[in-house]
């Protein structure tokens, strides 16, 4: 079992800045890829990046490319998101995930990932 408690999330202006945490215990030794998702009211879950073991892959969605950036702190067990720039469509609730499998193909799919957070709320204001 793995254990992911997100934090950071706010109320934050169009163009300001946040950055997410997720936390990850209990048997993180065999976690690999971790990734970040959004869940707006109404809407389905999306992805929007995610980051493998030893940091070396990363992936993002295109909405978010050049504004995001995902890094993990594998000795403390951590992920980071960190949002720049950010516009009202941002706005969503932030989930953490983490998954057990080799390799890259479904990381932007739910159904890669093993373990979720509770979600962290972000909300970007005019």
């Amino acid at each position: 079992q793995v254990q992911l408690v997100e934090s950071g999330g706010g109320l934050v202006q169009a163009g300001g800045s946040l950055t997410l945490s997720c936390a990850a215990s209990g048997r993180t030794f065999t976690t690999y890829t971790m990734g970040w998702f959004r869940q707006a009211p109404g809407n389905e879950r999306e992805f929007v990046a995610a980051i493998n073991l030893s940091g070396g892959n990363r992936y993002y969605a295109d909405s978010v490319k050049s504004r995001f950036t995902i890094s993990r702190d594998s000795v403390k067990n951590t992920v980071y998101l960190q949002m720049n720039s950010l516009k009202l469509e941002d706005t969503a609730a932030y989930y953490c995930a983490a998954s057990s499998l080799m390799g890259f193909a479904g990381v932007r799919t739910t159904r890669w990932y093993d373990y979720w957070g509770q979600g962290t709320q972000v909300t970007v204001s005019s």
